[in-house]
């Protein structure tokens, strides 16, 4: 158990992090993620530097106060986005030159560029752009993605002691955080972490997990990676995951987590507990008249029907979304607090 030092802020850890891909977490009202109990959101530098752009952002004072959110906010570089355009992007050892999925029109990411579009922010904890490679994938491809993602960090972290980086009264500068690639051939992810934690980052990511590969291949790459990265630093599990997931990476040594799980399982009808997930869609909770979890404290189990939110949801109501992303966050956030608890208690 830890505790992350932010100018918004102390994260205490493990954690969780609602994602918040376009300044705003789907359904949610920043006053909705204060009442069950968000630390920080994680916002998108690909999504958000396209649209509204960093430009405007900036002008508003920061990404904080665009969104109403007095809170830490953690951006990803949008490598992630970025590769997974495969047909749209062409990468190179300067960076990805990509064409915007929204109107075609062509970008170019450089480390600085990544760094500046972030600053402009005013991220608390931001990353450097890497290269994130699917699974599965060749040796040759990941050996060339981690090759590129050390070059890449160790030009971001140099960049950022540079004087284009001053902090302003509405723009902090970020904490840097360096990411792990690795694929899973776990000489390379060993490779990776060694190099990254050699540049010296008070904070690291582990990346190219939760891709598609089976649980037991994440859980091991992450237990090569934890044994070489700094103790003193947080170490967050990008991306993942369910439940599951998370308490197994926990024990491994990861410290903070984010995804879309319950936020997207919410869109399409599906409530979280410790006995896995529910459709809400199903017709045995017609007139059922009790709470998704009656031990749940979150708004939708304290003042709605499964019967209720049951209607809601095959009446498209918005409500019922809402509701379901709200259980769901709250569920994770909650089980993240027993975590710390139950680390407080050994």
């Amino acid at each position: 158990m830890g505790k992350i030092h932010t100018l918004h802020g102390v994260i205490d850890t493990p954690m969780f992090m609602p994602v918040g891909t376009m300044a705003t977490v789907k359904t949610m009202s920043p006053r909705d993620l204060n009442e069950i109990g968000a630390q920080i959101i994680l916002g998108n530098t690909y999504h958000l530097y396209l649209r509204p752009g960093d430009g405007l952002i900036k002008e508003a004072g920061g990404l904080h106060k665009f969104m109403s959110w007095d809170k830490p906010i953690l951006t990803d570089s949008g490598g992630f986005q970025v590769f997974s355009l495969a047909h749209m992007r062409k990468i190179t050892d300067e960076g990805v030159i990509f064409t915007s999925h929204l109107d075609g029109s062509k970008h170019f990411f450089t480390p600085q560029k990544v760094l500046e579009i972030q600053t402009a922010f005013g991220s608390d904890i931001m990353m450097p752009i890497d290269e994130c490679v699917a699974y599965p994938a060749s040796r040759k491809e990941v050996e060339q993605s981690v090759k590129r993602t050390t070059a890449w960090a160790k030009e971001s972290n140099l960049k950022l002691q540079t004087a284009n980086f001053k902090a302003t009264e509405n723009c902090q500068i970020p904490t840097l955080f360096g990411i792990v690639q690795g694929g899973t051939y776990k000489d390379l992810r060993k490779r990776s972490a060694t190099e990254i934690a050699e540049i010296s980052f008070p904070g690291y990511a582990i990346g190219g997990l939760s891709v598609g590969e089976p649980q037991e291949a994440m859980f091991e790459m992450l237990d090569v990676v934890t044994d070489i990265l700094p103790d003193e630093g947080p170490r967050h599990l990008m991306g993942v995951g369910f439940p599951s997931d998370i308490m197994g990476a926990v024990k491994l040594g990861a410290d903070i987590f984010d995804c879309v799980i319950p936020t997207r399982l919410a869109r399409h009808g599906t409530y979280l507990g410790y006995n896995g997930k529910t459709s809400i869609r199903n017709k045995v909770f017609e007139k059922d008249f009790t709470p998704m979890d009656p031990t749940c404290a979150c708004y939708a189990c304290k003042n709605f029907t499964k019967a209720y939110i049951r209607h809601l949801f095959w009446a498209r109501e918005i409500l019922g979304l809402q509701l379901l992303t709200i259980h769901n966050l709250h569920f994770y956030i909650k089980m993240m607090a027993k975590i710390r608890q139950d680390i407080l208690a050994e």
